[in-house]
């Protein structure tokens, strides 16, 4: 450990390391990019492959930008300032295509180019920070426990930003905090993660919700709506503080587009909407099938989904993890759409997905190397 190297980097790898080679063995590079020449030191061998930290920049590539951020390199959130938007979304799709081809073994694999945004910042709607010792907000550092303090961060959506500066928090027991919003709606929340379930005494300047997630899951609004709504596409959708919802709603919009434009339901098509959150993708396409039928196990989304799809006649709603659901189902050549975790499908659903023989699958994947390792299956 402690050697430095001179090495060529040559790619970039799952992860968003810049990778290069030192007589044989696989080096990555976190902050580096493909073509340049850079000095490093290994941090980490693993035998066949190690872990090295950045420490100058030989030859840059013209990908190269300079960051906006004073905390990048050293929060972990982002992890490309350092190249440009364009060279950003073409290394997306050569790392899906690189999955594809050595995990999912498919030779030629299309991927179209990534659909990115006009301007990739201020976005986010919702956001986590943790707590430093002193009790000041801030996240988690790269590759560490370390809390960093921070003031802005340059992806959250104004709406979050307003309610961070509007903040003075005096909790010892502050564990946790995260701030949402619903970007077309207006609608803030803060979320409090405590040491215990006493719920803390508030004043507020804004009109802003905010709830005290319990240790069991569960929350209470303190203050407000105990959830909040985002709408997408002209709907409008419910979500509670512990639900999961797209955190760019703008690119969601585009997603649920995509969803809608692949699937090509019709006016007899059945549609099985696993992993189907609060509704998301399964209550866009109600209008288009003859019915659709969403599998979720979260309690939150259950009923955040049994909310929003009131008056859709046609959407039937399953509580269960989808491994176990799928089996039961008697549907003839469904539609189906996969959004699972990040972690991927398990074998039994993959098993049952294979069982109904569906026309059409729609996979929406937030990591390609799980995506890669289920399309290997179902192939």
């Amino acid at each position: 450990m402690g050697e430095e190297l001179v090495i060529q980097l040559a790619d970039m790898a799952h992860g968003g390391d810049a990778v290069g080679r030192h007589e044989g063995k696989a080096i990555f590079v976190p902050y580096g990019i493909p073509g340049e020449s850079v000095r490093v030191e290994i941090l980490r061998d693993r035998g066949r492959f190690a872990h090295a930290r950045l420490l100058d920049v030989l030859s840059a590539s013209p990908q190269r930008a300079q960051p906006p951020c004073p905390y990048f390199g050293v929060c972990g959130g982002c992890h490309w300032q350092h190249l440009s938007y364009d060279s950003q979304l073409e290394y997306k799709r050569s790392i899906v295509h690189a999955q594809l081809q050595r995990i999912a073994g498919i030779r030629n694999p299309v991927v179209q180019p990534t659909l990115g945004m006009s301007d990739p910042w201020g976005y986010r709607n919702h956001v986590q920070f943790a707590v430093t010792r002193d009790g000041n907000l801030g996240f988690m550092a790269a590759r560490s426990h370390n809390v960093v303090p921070i003031d802005r961060c340059l992806v959250m959506h104004p709406l979050l930003q307003e309610a961070f500066d509007s903040l003075d928090i005096e909790l010892p027991d502050l564990r946790r905090l995260s701030l949402r919003a619903g970007i077309n709606t207006g609608d803030q929340m803060v979320i409090f993660e405590l040491g215990s379930d006493q719920p803390p005494e508030l004043e507020l300047d804004l009109p802003i919700s905010c709830v005290l997630l319990l240790s069991d899951g569960t929350s209470i609004a303190l203050v407000g709506s105990p959830y909040l709504h985002e709408r997408a596409l002209g709907r409008s959708y419910r979500i509670s503080p512990s639900s999961f919802f797209q955190v760019n709603t703008g690119q969601a919009e585009k997603l649920i587009s995509l969803v809608c434009d692949y699937l090509i339901p019709k006016a007899d098509s059945v549609v099985v909407d696993a992993y189907c959150g609060v509704g998301t993708f399964g209550l866009a396409l109600a209008g288009q099938a003859k019915q659709v039928i969403g599998i979720e196990s979260s309690p939150s989304a259950v009923t955040d989904a049994r909310a929003n799809s009131a008056g859709v006649d046609n959407f039937v709603l399953i509580e269960g993890r989808a491994e176990e659901v799928l089996p039961t189902l008697s549907v003839a050549a469904p539609l189906v759409i996969l959004d699972p975790p990040r972690t991927g499908l398990g074998k039994d659903a993959l098993s049952a997905i294979v069982n109904l023989a569906p026309t059409r699958i729609v996979y929406v994947s937030c990591d390609p190397a799980t995506l890669a390792r289920d399309v290997k299956v179902l192939v």
